[in-house]
C-alpha cells in the first residue's frame, strides 16, 4: 500500500472533507474509485463517492459517509492505494514509498543511514536518513549515530538510486 495522503478535517455538514495528498499533483487521486484507509494499523476499502480539487485543496466523500460526525471518526486516517494500481514511474523519478527504507551510502563509503522519510520543501524533496554509523571501511569499529541526516534529493547530491540493490548512492558528507 502507498500512503497517497491523509483526511485531514471535514468539509460542509454532508459528509465530505479534506485531504492532504502526497503526490506531486493532488487531482491524481481522483483517478481511483476506491481508496484504502488506514486507521490504527489496519487497512479498510473504501468506496468514492465523489472526488475534485475545490481551489487548491482536494476534496472528498466517501460511500456511506454523510455528515460531519461520521468525517470525524476517519480524522487523520491514511489514505492508501495498492502499489501494483499506480502507474510505473518515469525514468529518473521515483515514488516517494520506494525510496523509504533503502540504506544510504556516501563516496567514502560510510553508511549514513537509512531513508525514514522524505520532506518536501518546495524548493526540492529532502531525505531524511536516520541509522547509521560513523565507522569507517577496514577500521572494524562500529559506532552507531543517533541523529539524523538531511540530504537534498538533487543531483549534485544524488549520485545513483538503485531500488533493485536497495541503495541510494551520495556524494554526502555526515557533518554537512
Amino acid at each position: 500500500m502507498v500512503v497517497m495522503g491523509r483526511v485531514t478535517a471535514p468539509f460542509g455538514v454532508k459528509g465530505w472533507f479534506k485531504v492532504y495528498t502526497l503526490s506531486a499533483q493532488p487531482d491524481s487521486l481522483c483517478d481511483y474509485p476506491v481508496w484504502w484507509l488506514r486507521r490504527d494499523g489496519e487497512w479498510r476499502e473504501m468506496h468514492v463517492a465523489a472526488a475534485k480539487v475545490q481551489g487548491n485543496t482536494l476534496v472528498a466523500q466517501f460511500a456511506g459517509i454523510e455528515n460531519r460526525e461520521a468525517v470525524a471518526a476517519i480524522r487523520g486516517s491514511d489514505i492508501g492505494i495498492p502499489r501494483e494500481q499506480l502507474p510505473d514511474a518515469e525514468s529518473g523519478e521515483f515514488y516517494w514509498a520506494d525510496l523509504i527504507g533503502l540504506r544510504v551510502v556516501n563516496i567514502e563509503q560510510q553508511e549514513l543511514g537509512r531513508v525514514v522519510r522524505i520532506v518536501e520543501t518546495g524548493a526540492n524533496d529532502v531525505l531524511v536518513v536516520a541509522g547509521g554509523s560513523d565507522s569507517k571501511p577496514g577500521d572494524g569499529v562500529e559506532r552507531e549515530v543517533a541523529s539524523e541526516i538531511l540530504i537534498p534529493f538533487i543531483a549534485d547530491a544524488i549520485l545513483k538510486v538503485d531500488i533493485g540493490a536497495g541503495v541510494i548512492a551520495v556524494d554526502w558528507g555526515r557533518d554537512y
